[in-house]
């Protein structure tokens, strides 16, 4: 039975938390397109950079008055290749956001980067604009791969811009890309060991996927890319757990991995379902006000969204009050990535509902006795087994 307005309006109404905020910052603008990427991301000849910094500053201004008084416990510079803004752009950002909210004592400001020359020339004049962590899109360690993904970088320039980045900053994240064609388990297992020559607190190891609207996609659809089977994709994935969880990087989530206190918390904010604000092209953002959720996107395309965020106008494209049972919905897609899984006491908080009340406890049982799930009074999380059909199990969990 659907619920009324009025009970909607309740929703979530003893949550206490949602004072903290997570900014993301959305830089939409890459040197090039890689193949198998489906982010709204996009090349341009020319940028005009003060512009673009005017439009965020003039976002984010309109977009605490709208949200009143929190406090930023992260911010995050996403893309695109957000560190080819200008490091003033970035200063800039981070100064107004600590101007009008209050900021936590031990932020977590991230930048992404990609490893060439451009992006490592700037990583010192980034750390003195306010940036303490940096996430580095290396993908590959093998120069034959990166040139499959369309990357405009060489295995040894990733090396170095990890080394270099390790230098600046006290946290460094890198990025890899698995479940390549041809790949062996050998192959990805020898690549990880150099991986781990260059990070000791943070890496993300993603499995390659086919989206579609991209090149490979295209690919794919003709025959001419093929993956690795089920079979050899799962002996990758728990190769993946098995050797990083060796040397004290365990797995936080599906598809990240941290030594105890260096996990991301902006994104860890998204899988708890935390409050965020999205400022940028095609930025999303998940805001409770009024105890309620409401869903924010803004416009998606460059030019549009900067002629709105320039303006008297807002640069969000679309507003959506969430219902109880669509925040319930994100909330256990989220949640049930991380390795901790679904806390009942912070559900209940936030949603106003129990986990029984949306889930399908038959299935959940049966779940269960296949040891896909782990479902106690604290918390409902999956197994090492349920990870690996994470998709699997979200499909069959909600009536």
């Amino acid at each position: 039975m659907e619920k009324s307005d009025a009970q909607e309006t309740s929703l979530g109404q003893n949550a206490r938390n949602h004072e903290n905020l997570a900014v993301y910052l959305h830089w939409p603008f890459c040197l090039s397109k890689c193949p198998y990427c489906d982010f709204n991301s996009h090349v341009a000849s020319t940028i005009n950079h003060e512009s673009w910094k005017k439009g965020f500053l003039s976002e984010i201004k309109r977009s605490a008055s709208s949200i009143g008084n929190r406090q930023v416990t992260s911010i995050f510079f996403g893309g695109g290749t957000p560190s080819l803004m200008d490091p003033n752009t970035v200063s800039e950002i981070i100064d107004l956001i600590t101007q009008l909210w209050s900021v936590a004592e031990r932020v977590e400001i991230t930048i992404e980067a990609n490893p060439s020359s451009s992006d490592v020339s700037r990583f010192r004049a980034f750390r003195s604009a306010g940036i303490n962590r940096v996430s580095l899109g290396i993908q590959s360690l093998q120069n034959n791969s990166l040139k499959f993904l369309g990357r405009e970088h060489t295995a040894a320039e990733g090396i170095s811009a990890a080394q270099i980045g390790a230098k600046v900053f006290d946290r460094i994240s890198i990025d890899l890309i698995y479940g390549r064609p041809e790949q062996t388990v050998k192959d990805w297992r020898n690549e990880l060991q150099m991986a781990l020559d260059l990070i000791n607190n943070h890496i993300s190891v993603y499995q390659l996927t086919i989206e579609k609207g991209t090149p490979f996609y295209d690919l794919a659809r003709r025959g001419s890319l093929i993956l690795p089977s089920e079979g050899i994709a799962a002996d990758l994935y728990q190769t993946t757990q098995g050797l990083l969880e060796e040397v004290g990087l365990p797995a936080y989530e599906v598809s990240n991995h941290a030594s105890k206190g260096n996990e991301s918390q902006h994104n860890l904010t998204y899988w708890q379902y935390g409050d965020y604000l999205g400022i940028g092209p095609g930025a999303h953002s998940r805001i409770m006000i009024d105890s309620q959720i409401q869903a924010l996107e803004q416009f998606r395309q460059p030019a549009r969204w900067l002629l709105a965020a320039s303006s008297e106008k807002y640069g969000t494209s679309q507003k959506k009050i969430l219902s109880r049972s669509e925040s319930a919905r994100e909330m256990v897609m989220m949640g049930l990535r991380l390795k901790t899984g679904l806390n009942r006491k912070s559900f209940h908080r936030r949603i106003g509902l129990n986990l029984e009340d949306i889930l399908n406890t038959a299935t959940l049982s049966t779940l269960e006795d296949a040891n896909l799930v782990s479902n106690d009074r604290n918390s409902l999380r999956l197994t090492p087994s349920g990870l690996l059909v994470l998709d699997s199990v979200l499909a069959r969990i909600f009536p």
